[in-house]
């Protein structure tokens, strides 16, 4: 049976993260953009994004993980390939690897049909 993650609290919900779609090792997720989330010069700042893709990657693994098992982000490395200044960016998140304690993953970050960043992932598991 998988694992269910929390419902959404703390910064997922400081950052208006909505991860709206998650199932069999895969996860969709989007944020509205607002003026909270540019940096000084009027784009969505990076950290942002990377927050979007990581918190993606934990939603993912977790709809493969058993009960007794939990995760923690080992590494991402990000490629932000273009900026965006308004509107909505959605992260689609696939898991390409799962061993008993390394998980990969893979995220995508657009607004609308733009790719904005890249990102890879390595995921520890643990006993929950």
């Amino acid at each position: 049976m998988a694992r269910e993650s929390r419902p959404p609290m703390g910064y997922q919900l400081l950052i208006g993260l909505d991860i709206y779609e998650r199932g069999d090792g895969y996860s969709r997720a989007r944020i509205v953009l607002t003026e909270d989330h540019m940096n000084p010069h009027g784009v969505v700042h990076g950290g942002v994004l990377y927050s979007m893709a990581d918190t993606s990657m934990g939603g993912a693994l977790y709809s493969r993980l058993s009960e007794d098992e939990s995760c923690a982000t080992i590494e991402v490395k990000m490629v932000y390939m273009a900026s965006v200044r308004e509107g909505t960016v959605e992260c689609e998140t696939k898991l390409l690897h799962k061993g008993k304690r390394i998980a990969v993953l893979e995220s995508e970050v657009r607004a609308g049909e733009r790719l904005i960043a890249k990102a890879l992932g390595t995921f520890a598991i643990f006993p929950a």
